[in-house]
């Protein structure tokens, strides 16, 4: 379809041709009986530039006159938008006129017979009476003309000076005695309502130019696709619409199952009648209303117990939508009830829709026909007829001529076949009608994937704070909240908070739909949420932001101020913590970087943790934002360093070995075992028994060939020696484990122990020079120790023996004399001689 559209300097040209389903702007048309050839404007006059100096442009400028009046920047005439030298798009556009007419914004009859002009008579100018020309106008014998009368919601008559001479509504009596046509048909009843041969019957006293044309005038009438085959002649161009109207009726009647008007009549009548002031409060309930007049709004969900009056409320509901909805929208509605299996399962609910959807649309037929026409009735009722009936209802409502469409299904608990699948093609159906255009569907996406990820309803300044490509609307409130409205299928927005419709919308999304909404999976949205919090609290904590000034100001107390700094950051500040924790469990750690000293969290707990903590008080959220869920991150950091510690000699020596030994050597309780349990080898299908928890030991150092004899701390507890009977002295990072250096002493040492400066290290046989500029690796010339040997050395501060009689050792009775030690914090177990365990407790204090 190919539109007019009338410039700033009165020109008139051509838009593009508007094909499959491209959104159509708003448009007017003109209906009008034809002139001779020459006098009408054509496609190529238009195309060619030419054309101005015919009469039949005046027809041109009147009806861009009139649509400018209403508004309307494009309108459409027959003569001249359709390419007739085209004849595929001849015949596509006999096929979708009636379709054009409908859609159209308005249209505009003019009748080029009529006249309001006054006359001259006796020296007198009177005024022409136009009553009964009207009557007598050509319009109403043409056949074309039927179709442009009947499919528009809106229809203006016009004499040929452009005055205005009533609508279909006020001259409906008239248009009635003129055509024979019923009045309810003239106001909007559906078509498919009135007998086939009453239809028929208002073509019969009208005229085409071409006789193949008074049968296909008649297809749009019908609901019904025939291709034109000029000169096959009148009785053949009828015998192939009869027959298309045949499949169609005999389509319908394989359809249906129940009549869901006989339904609801039986229904009401059951109950007594439908009284309008038992349904009138929730015409004016605030959800309601938003449902019905906000476009992107879709989903209502009344619930109630049983007996509560839900059913006649949706009686009252499709009634009051019948009267108010426009006449291109249609209804559609379903009763349904456990004990009669005829009206109790998912498939029966699609046929009952359909079947008054195409009631009212007979055009919408050919998404049933496409599968009828070979599998017959069996389509609705095989093994498979939910497959196709939830493919064909996709189709219908993915139809470009649909307009507005209201679907209401009762007593969805008395579905007691398929009722789950029901109720995901409702979200699903939801989705789809929302249409969407492709330049908002990223941006959709990404609104519900962030919303399928949050602890909580969000309201709109944090949504546009959590969003990145919703981060500069932050202060246009209202645009944001259209953007929401284009998820108008899943989300809805309540005082200011957006929510989700009803549970089954998030559950389809974080289900069904994690392909489409979480293509990288839900860490990178939480990862998104992390990184953005932190940088609106970077930005918007400080101290005392709600002036309290009194450090005893009581939290209960606190009145939010008017701006509240907090209202964009609240759910920041609360639940931070917990998308760190969810992205970082299901993150690789090469992206882990923020977690890094001197990453962004380090830089956020450094500059804002304190005020980050009064946030959470003004949001009594103190226990939520420091719940146990946050151990999750301390639990994995501190799994992530046993991981390590105990596999790194061999991660280090065969990169590999992380999937293997690492894993299957690590404890049940290991936070990095359980997440990458995947990576296990599958070929061990034996495993080792391993303990639940980690073992008492933090790291095991390798590198000595034989037995460790004893081991030492330096002051600042960086470095460990170790002394082996393999003769060497090793000194390790206590940190990394890495070792640093390796001395070749010749003998077994059995006591080794820092000195305060960490410069040397004293054994029972000497001291060893360990700073790096002595580039020593050898234990240099040392005298033989004195007799007799003695176990366990110690050293004073000054790094000086503890001496007796001048000599630098000291004796001690066997019952104080250490055999073994241990260190747990600030306590010391000490074995001695005599049997007994000393436990001793090491206390700082100044002197």
């Amino acid at each position: 379809m190919r539109l007019l559209r009338r410039s700033n300097t009165g020109e008139f040209s051509l838009t593009r041709n508007f094909i499959g389903d491209e959104p159509i702007p708003p448009y007017a048309i003109l209906s009008h009986t034809w002139g001779p050839d020459t006098v009408e404007v054509t496609f190529n006059d238009l195309t060619n530039g030419c054309g101005k100096d015919k009469s039949g442009y005046e027809k041109i400028r009147f009806c861009g006159r009139q649509a400018e009046q209403d508004g309307l920047q494009y309108f459409w005439i027959d003569t001249c938008c359709i390419n007739k030298a085209n004849k595929a798009e001849l015949s596509q556009a006999i096929n979708a006129m009636f379709r054009w007419y409908r859609n159209a914004t308005q249209c505009y009859v003019y009748l080029s017979d009529v006249s309001t002009a006054k006359r001259k008579s006796d020296n007198e100018f009177i005024e022409c009476t136009w009553e009964q020309t009207f009557r007598e106008s050509r319009w109403f014998t043409r056949g074309w003309t039927l179709q442009e009368l009947l499919a528009p919601s809106s229809v203006v008559f016009f004499s040929r000076d452009g005055k205005r001479l009533g609508d279909k509504s006020s001259l409906c009596q008239q248009i009635h005695e003129i055509t024979v046509i019923p009045k309810s048909a003239l106001q909007g009843v559906p078509l498919s309502a009135f007998p086939v041969n009453e239809r028929f019957s208002w073509m019969q006293p009208r005229e085409t130019k071409l006789e193949e044309d008074k049968a296909y005038s008649l297809l749009g009438i019908f609901g019904v696709y025939v291709p034109p085959v000029y000169g096959e002649g009148l009785a053949s161009s009828f015998k192939r619409l009869r027959e298309e109207i045949g499949k169609l009726e005999q389509c319908m009647q394989d359809l249906h199952l129940t009549n869901p008007w006989d339904d609801k009549k039986r229904i009401e009548d059951s109950k007594g009648g439908l009284l309008k002031d038992s349904y009138r409060w929730i015409l004016e309930n605030p959800d309601f209303q938003r449902w019905r007049d906000d476009q992107q709004s879709r989903l209502l969900w009344i619930k109630g117990d049983p007996g509560k009056g839900k059913t006649m409320l949706l009686c009252g509901i499709a009634n009051e939508l019948m009267s108010s909805m426009a006449k291109t929208s249609l209804l559609s509605y379903f009763f349904c009830q456990a004990t009669d299996s005829r009206i109790n399962s998912a498939t029966t609910v699609l046929r009952g829709l359909l079947y008054m959807l195409v009631h009212q649309q007979p055009s919408l037929i050919s998404h049933i026909r496409k599968k009828h026409d070979h599998a017959g009735k069996a389509l609705f009722e095989d093994v498979n007829a939910w497959v196709a009936l939830s493919e064909i209802f996709t189709d219908v409502l993915q139809d470009p001529s649909l307009k507005d469409t209201y679907l209401i299904v009762d007593a969805l608990g008395e579905c007691v076949i398929r009722l789950p699948k029901l109720l995901d093609f409702v979200v699903q159906t939801s989705c789809m009608s929302s249409r969407v255009n492709s330049d908002d569907a990223d941006l959709c996406k990404g609104i519900l994937a962030l919303m399928g990820i949050v602890y909580r309803p969000l309201t709109l300044n944090e949504l546009a704070c959590l969003s990145e490509e919703l981060k500069d609307m932050a202060d246009d409130l209202d645009s944001l909240q259209q953007i929401v409205g284009l998820c108008g299928s899943f989300l809805t927005v309540q005082n200011g908070t957006v929510y989700f419709v009803h549970q089954s919308a998030k559950d389809f999304l974080c289900t069904g739909a994690v392909s489409e909404i979480f293509p990288s999976g839900t860490e990178n949205v939480h990862f998104t949420v992390f990184s953005r919090s932190l940088e609106v609290m970077s930005k918007t904590l400080r101290r005392d932001m709600y002036s309290l000034r009194a450090l005893g100001y009581p939290a209960e107390q606190v009145e939010p101020p008017d701006p509240d700094p907090l209202a964009a950051s609240r759910y920041s500040c609360i639940y931070w913590v917990d998308h760190l924790c969810d992205w970082c469990l299901n993150s690789s750690a090469t992206s882990l970087v923020n977690l890094q000293d001197g990453g962004t969290v380090y830089e956020f707990l450094r500059k804002k943790y304190l005020y980050w903590l009064e946030a959470l008080s003004l949001c009594k959220s103190m226990s939520k934002g420091g719940r146990e869920d946050a151990s999750k991150l301390i639990e994995l950091v501190l799994d992530a360093r046993r991981f390590v510690m105990a596999h790194k000699w061999a991660i280090e020596n065969c990169p590999l070995q992380a999937y293997a030994s690492a894993l299957v050597f690590s404890p049940a309780c290991s936070v990095v075992r359980d997440h990458f349990k995947e990576e296990e080898p599958q070929w061990i299908t034996v495993k080792p028994s391993i303990g639940d928890q980690w073992s008492a030991c933090l790291r095991t150092l390798e590198g000595h060939s034989g037995g460790v004899r004893s081991v030492a701390f330096s002051h600042d507890s960086a470095r460990l020696a170790s002394a082996s009977s393999d003769k060497t002295v090793k000194i390790w990072d206590a940190s990394s484990g890495a070792c640093l250096r390796t001395f070749s002493i010749g003998k077994p040492l059995n006591d080794i122990a820092f000195d305060h400066t960490g410069v040397y290290l004293h054994t029972n046989i000497g001291t060893i020079d360990i700073s790096v500029q002595s580039g020593l690796t050898s234990f240099p010339t040392i005298p033989e120790p004195r007799s007799p040997q003695y176990q366990g050395i110690a050293l004073s501060a000054d790094g000086v023996w503890i001496t007796h009689n001048s000599e630098h050792q000291v004796w001690l009775p066997s019952e104080y004399r250490p055999s073994c030690s241990v260190v747990s914090r600030n306590t010391i177990g000490i074995g001695v001689g005599s049997g007994k365990v000393w436990i001793c407790k090491v206390e700082l204090c100044l002197l």
